[in-house]
């Protein structure tokens, strides 16, 4: 029986590599066979078959980015799994976490073959994305990446650029998918964590304080692991979910699902400054 679970043959470009849910990714796919274009800031530890450093405020770098990879041969799966938490300006917290992805997908899906599949990386704090969708719908219409970040820096005063960028990674996914993949064949999902042990996690503390980071809800009693999160990621852009697209994974061991149905009830809001 054929393994559907295997990356061998495939060229795979994987942003936020360095270190957490990314790092994980990357070395879950090349143990599964893939060949790793590795993107981030840092240069990453383990081995992979190119290494770019881009900064993913910047749409023009992104199109060198993608035009150089591609002119170096195809690109089968986008890992998007960038990201910046909220302890960094609004702009560029949306800037990276939806803005770059969105463009970072649409210049890699005009040169996929017909199948090829997209993963990011939103999270279980942007479950109200639904309610939040007239709010959203003006910045997902600014298809131009320079004109939507004009839009949320005019609007950094009343943006909360984290749980805004990961609602809007949510949409976005949903809505693209339904022309993106009848049009071209390509795949698009994303996943939605809750609280998982990577880097980022003393930049969450900082922004909703400790109390609310610990009472979060956790049906599963911890925190994820990367690698928890990674196997998800690399499902979602496996030959395994070929027919899966259009979806918003929640990878949060049942917390969203607990707190929309009102079997779990959701944490009280931290307190501003997050302590």
């Amino acid at each position: 029986m054929k393994n559907l679970f295997s990356y061998a043959g495939k060229r795979v470009l994987i942003t936020g590599c360095y270190s957490g849910m990314g790092e994980a990714a990357a070395k879950i796919v090349r143990s599964l066979g893939a060949e790793v274009v590795a993107v981030d800031l840092k240069r990453p530890a383990f081995d992979f078959q190119a290494f770019h450093e881009v900064d993913l405020r910047d749409p023009v770098a992104i199109a060198e980015l993608v035009s150089e990879v591609a002119g170096a041969g195809p690109i089968d799966r986008l890992f998007y799994c960038a990201g910046l938490p909220g302890t960094f300006a609004p702009v560029d917290v949306v800037g990276v976490n939806f803005i770059g992805m969105r463009y970072t997908a649409e210049c890699c899906a005009a040169r996929m073959p017909r199948d090829g599949a997209i993963v990011s990386i939103s999270s279980s704090a942007g479950m109200a994305y639904q309610m939040a969708a007239e709010q959203l719908n003006p910045l997902l219409d600014l298809e131009d990446p320079v004109a939507a970040r004009a839009w949320v820096e005019e609007r950094s005063d009343q943006i909360e650029g984290y749980t805004f960028s990961k609602m809007a990674t949510i949409l976005w996914t949903i809505r693209r998918a339904a022309s993106l993949t009848p049009e071209t064949g390509i795949r698009l999902n994303c996943i939605s964590p809750g609280p998982t042990d990577t880097p980022m996690m003393p930049a969450f503390i900082e922004v909703a304080g400790k109390a609310f980071m610990d009472n979060y809800p956790k049906p599963i009693g911890r925190n994820s692991t990367p690698e928890e999160q990674g196997w998800p990621l690399a499902f979602l852009n496996s030959d395994a979910a070929s027919y899966v697209s259009g979806e918003n994974l929640y990878t949060d061991g049942g917390g969203a699902g607990g707190m929309m149905t009102g079997a779990i009830k959701p944490p009280a809001p931290p307190p501003m400054g997050g302590d």
